[in-house]
């Protein structure tokens, strides 16, 4: 047989609910770790005097007693354990493991005996049930009659509140009253807080953060009395799970953080965590109210009579004396500003997330702390409203997410290396919309790559500037055309050139006419303009330019690209990315200065070999050709355009009238509105100037 057993999904009934855990015996000791609240009860093998293997609800159980008068109970065995534990008791703890027969009857009337901290009702010699005298609350008598409250349990959907015993009255002791005698037996076992003598020590006005206020701190031997101006508190000791003690980010105070399980209420309001706020500059000279000897004799040295020092250290000292609990403090975790803590908000409250040496805990509202053990995995993601922060999210084994957020950037690379450090399930789940590379996107915090990416839209946006003045003179002959219109507009426009030597009247209304138009075609300028795809694609017609020069960070990471790979065999592209990024971060800056020197050369050629580029006309020859290409399609136009007059002319289609030869017909039977064509004529006229200055090459082309 090994020198330890061990066993998992073990229950310890606690305040009526059942809690999980991990129960180990060694030759040393026996442990038994809960996995809801990581606390852990340790039995010296010395101290153990009774072990009982019973048949409970949930198969088998083991009931440990202690020379102390402690009573353990832990249930969850199967039939086969049986023989190996008992073995290791024998051989172990010299302690026989003997069985005993629990009563089912049902019988509700038999013997109160009181062993220790139990209550045991047992009906012909075999236990009904037991009742833990720490879960009783208040305990009140009457007539013949004993009524036991108990504490209320939070996690239980049903909870026991009270148990009422008969007790018939004695005719042996009549100097005793059998009702009281039972009422004190349970009252000095019972968890009844009473302010009974002197506290040890009290502290005054002391600021609380959760909850919020100030309190007077009253030390008791058994437990802590918050005296506030509108609530009380009285915490005992043994509901203390863990102590704090943690520096804020300003340096200049502390926060002391008691966990407590079952926690504080106040009305619906649960507290889990008492969290205490200190100046670093307060201090204080306490006096306890107890004997040296006493002292020295209970607290063996933690603490003295007469103590001065800052006043956060004084609360802590006593604390730690009288809860008997080590004090956790952050490890060796430091953030990108140097502190133990990283800045974050945790639903709508900012806060202080302080990475431990087994775990994370979250100050201050609300406190949350988060074992590595309890940890399923985390994951980076990156912010939903900035690329200069990120979240951090924890999920548990037991389905519960956590979210930090508003972490900044320069803070991932160290929180990144801590996680890995304490080997925890990174899922890189990337952003929160399912969006692939955050990693990449942290890591790579080279500003020069911003800068690149900068430049090359102001590059861009440089071209099409060029583009849209290069393309200016074509821009009012290519708006005039467009396919959803009717071809006897276009016609009438360009016929207004073509006859410009005529001096007939219907020449004179078709300029009118064309003039007209113009002015309504250039109303829709900039509508028509939205729908011209050719200037998007002005970027590739400099596709022969010379090429962008690119940062100090990619021209390092170039040359390091292979060392990096053969450092690391097998590793990934987003690898490579996170790794140099970090090495790039670390490099001093002579070193970094080498590649800012080799990046600003490059530049330099660059913008030598663009200027000449330009020089030689290779920046202009696209739009050239482009507005050849638009004067073509004039071309085509007009001849479309003049092949339909002449159909019309020749009267190819009669019953069709446009709504120019009306007008026309209409406007040349008055004689007051000839003055009137005879200024149109003269705006045409001013309009065919215009046109002919604004469009050269397309007039060119005309008199050819």
């Amino acid at each position: 047989m090994g020198d330890t057993l061990e066993f998992n999904e073990i229950y310890q009934e606690v305040k009526g609910s059942w809690n999980d855990g991990r129960l180990r015996f060694s030759k040393q000791n026996v442990v038994y770790k809960s996995s809801k609240t990581g606390k852990v009860d340790s039995i010296p093998a010395s101290e153990l005097n009774l072990a009982q293997w019973r048949r409970v609800c949930l198969g088998h159980g083991i009931k440990l007693g202690t020379s102390t008068g402690h009573v353990y109970k832990y249930d969850g065995f199967r039939d086969t354990d049986f023989e190996k534990i008992s073995e290791f008791f024998k051989a172990n703890y010299k302690v026989e493991l003997t069985e005993k027969d629990m009563c089912v009857k049902g019988w509700n009337w038999g013997t109160a005996k009181f062993s220790g901290p139990l209550l045991s009702f047992e009906v012909n010699d075999n236990t009904a049930f037991e009742v833990p005298l720490s879960n009783v609350s208040q305990c009140a008598t009457g007539k013949n009659e004993v009524t036991l409250e108990f504490h209320q349990n939070d996690d239980t959907e049903v909870s026991l509140m009270e148990v009422r015993f008969y007790v018939p009255p004695s005719q042996s002791d009549e100097r005793q009253d059998p009702v009281e005698a039972f009422a004190q037996n349970v009252l000095s076992k019972a968890d009844v807080i009473q302010a009974t003598g002197d506290a040890v020590c009290i502290f005054k006005e002391l600021q609380c953060l959760t909850p919020r206020g100030r309190y007077d701190i009253r030390i008791y031997p058994t437990f802590l009395h918050l005296h506030g101006k509108t609530f009380d508190y009285k915490i005992p000791y043994t509901t203390v799970l863990r102590l704090f003690l943690l520096p804020h980010k300003d340096q200049r105070q502390m926060f002391f953080v008691i966990s407590l399980d079952p926690p504080i209420k106040q009305g619906q309001t649960r507290y889990h965590f008492l969290i205490l706020l200190f100046s670093k500059e307060e201090d204080i000279s306490l006096t306890l109210n107890m004997s040296e000897e006493d002292v020295e004799r209970r607290f063996e040295g933690k603490l003295s009579k007469f103590m001065s020092g800052s006043l956060y250290e004084m609360v802590s000292r006593v604390m730690k004396a009288l809860v008997n609990r080590k004090i956790t403090v952050p490890g060796n975790f430091q953030g990108h500003s140097g502190a133990q803590c990283i800045t974050c908000s945790y639903k709508a409250s900012s806060g202080l997330l302080y990475p431990l040496e087994r775990g994370f805990i979250y100050v201050h509202k609300p406190p949350v702390h988060l074992r590595f053990e309890e940890i399923s995995c985390v994951n980076f993601a990156r912010g939903t409203t900035t690329t200069r922060s990120f979240d951090f999210e924890i999920e548990t084994k037991q389905g519960n997410q956590y979210t930090f957020s508003s972490i900044e950037r320069e803070e991932y690379g160290k929180l990144f290396d801590f996680v890995n450090a304490k080997k925890l399930n990174i899922k890189n789940r990337g952003f929160k919309e399912g969006m692939k590379g955050n990693i990449d996107e942290y890591s790579d915090s080279d500003d020069d790559q911003h800068d690149a990416y900068l430049e090359r839209m102001k590059a861009e946006g440089k071209i099409r500037e060029e583009g849209n003045d290069s393309d200016e003179s074509d821009g009012e002959s290519d708006e005039s055309f467009n396919p959803g219109e009717e071809d006897e507009e276009i016609a009438e426009e360009y016929d207004s050139n073509a006859s410009a030597s005529d001096s007939s009247e219907g020449g004179e209304e078709s300029e009118d006419e064309s003039a007209k138009k113009k002015k309504a075609k250039k109303a829709k300028v900039v509508k028509e303009k939205k729908e011209r795809k050719p200037r998007k694609e002005k970027k590739q017609k400099d596709a022969g330019g010379p090429k962008r020069p690119m940062s100090a960070y990619m021209l390092w990471l170039n040359s390091s690209r292979e060392r990096i790979k053969s450092d690391n065999p097998g590793i990934s592209i987003t690898e490579i990315s996170k790794k140099a990024g970090e090495m790039w971060r670390q490099l001093s800056k002579d070193e970094k200065q080498e590649w800012e020197a080799k990046a600003g050369e490059a530049k330099k050629q660059y913008n030598k070999a663009k200027k000449e580029y330009k020089e030689s006309g290779g920046a202009t020859s696209s739009p050239r050709k482009e507005s050849k290409k638009s004067g073509g399609k004039k071309d085509d136009k007009k001849r479309k355009s003049a092949g339909g007059d002449k159909d019309r002319e020749r009267g190819g289609n009669d019953s069709f009238k446009s709504r120019e030869f009306i007008e026309t017909s209409e406007e040349s039977s008055s004689d007051s509105d000839h003055k009137s064509k005879s200024k149109r004529k003269k705006e045409s006229d001013d309009e065919e100037e215009e046109e002919a200055v604004s469009t050269p090459a397309s007039s060119e082309e005309e008199s050819d």
